[in-house]
């Protein structure tokens, strides 16, 4: 049978070429009954659509100024209401989200997922009212699971999360490779000739990305001598109130380079008397351009909120919810910022 075209369809359910495009395309415009009608006819006539024209409509729309499709919901997870304002990181998720949405064509409005008056009759309400179209979660920052009272908004709303990956339900997300990132980091260590790499990390971040971050750590002290492996220091309740148990640990494990997401850890080196990074290196896992001084790893995380928009705007298009049986991810590749607080090291042999 030969391929049915646009124009063909339109003759057979009586609609314009227009609508049957719009239906086809899973894009707003058309009611549902008529988008089913229409999918129902093109599947019966045995309409493909043509990669090519699908490929040379994407550029064209991709060089136009977007004009405003519909809304998303853009959700504060974080505990803190003004996490999106005042939080280290999450503005710069948020940015990245509300640039990729403006491209897009998309406008967003924003919602705190801990507002007690908020029950799941009222999301659906008001996010059915507003005409919301897909919801993009940000800030999960001490837990990796969403309140379960709201499952059926996600199950209702095309959702996708940003950061972390999400449990019961687990929902698409985009975050940062963990793993590579913390791989990286080693690898950049041990060839500025360092040789005891250690890690100062929180057992509650660490299990929030299902502990990639140490996963990552370990994988690479594989390739190191047993004797250069160093233990993680986990316990950082016990650095911030007396930072000795820190220089203890120091003591005891001589790490030469440490890894962390803490600019904590400098006031604990001070204290106990090493210099940066002549006696010891830090690579910050999460740098900030607000310490540019610091080498470490950048997560891209406004890539990661521009992904997410990407993802929930392809659930849009395809008629897709957040509860899906296949979940899909999205992983960010960290990219190594030279920076004064590590120093490449010569063994006194290779002089």
């Amino acid at each position: 049978m030969p391929r049915a075209s646009l124009k063909v369809i339109a003759r057979a359910v009586g609609l314009s070429k227009n609508s049957v495009a719009v239906a086809l395309a899973d894009k707003p415009g058309v009611s549902e009954a008529t988008r089913a009608r229409i999918k129902a006819a093109a599947a019966k006539l045995g309409y493909r659509p043509n990669p090519t024209v699908a490929h040379l409509m994407a550029q064209l729309r991709a060089s136009q100024t977007p004009t405003w499709q519909a809304k998303l919901a853009l959700v504060n997870a974080h505990r803190d209401e003004r996490a999106f304002r005042t939080h280290p990181t999450i503005p710069t998720y948020v940015a990245g989200c509300e640039d990729r949405a403006e491209r897009l064509g998309y406008s967003f409005d924003r919602f705190w997922l801990h507002d007690l008056e908020m029950t799941p009759d009222a999301w659906l309400r008001i996010l059915r009212t507003r005409g919301i179209a897909g919801i993009v979660i940000v800030g999960l920052m001490d837990t990796n699971r969403l309140p379960p009272q709201f499952t059926p908004v996600w199950s209702a709303f095309p959702t996708v999360v940003t950061g972390v990956r999400t449990r019961d339900p687990a929902l698409s997300y985009a975050c940062v490779d963990h793993h590579n990132l913390t791989l990286s980091a080693m690898e950049r260590a041990l060839a500025l000739g360092y040789k005891r790499p250690g890690f100062v990390l929180d057992r509650v971040i660490d299990e929030l990305v299902e502990h990639r971050f140490s996963a990552g750590f370990l994988t690479g002290q594989r390739d190191l001598p047993p004797s250069q492996r160093v233990e993680v220091y986990w316990d950082l309740a016990a650095a911030r109130h007396s930072p000795k148990a820190f220089a203890a640990w120091l003591k005891r494990t001589k790490p030469d380079v440490l890894f962390t997401l803490y600019n904590e850890v400098f006031d604990w080196l001070r204290a106990a008397d090493l210099r940066v990074p002549r006696d010891i290196g830090v690579i910050q896992l999460e740098w900030r351009s607000a310490r540019p001084e610091i080498a470490g790893m950048n997560q891209h995380n406004s890539e990661a909120g521009a992904a997410a928009v990407d993802m929930v705007v392809n659930q849009i298009h395809h008629n897709e919810t957040g509860v899906q049986e296949f979940p899909r991810a999205t992983l960010i590749g960290a990219t190594w910022v030279d920076g004064k607080t590590v120093q490449a090291r010569v063994s006194v042999g290779a002089r």
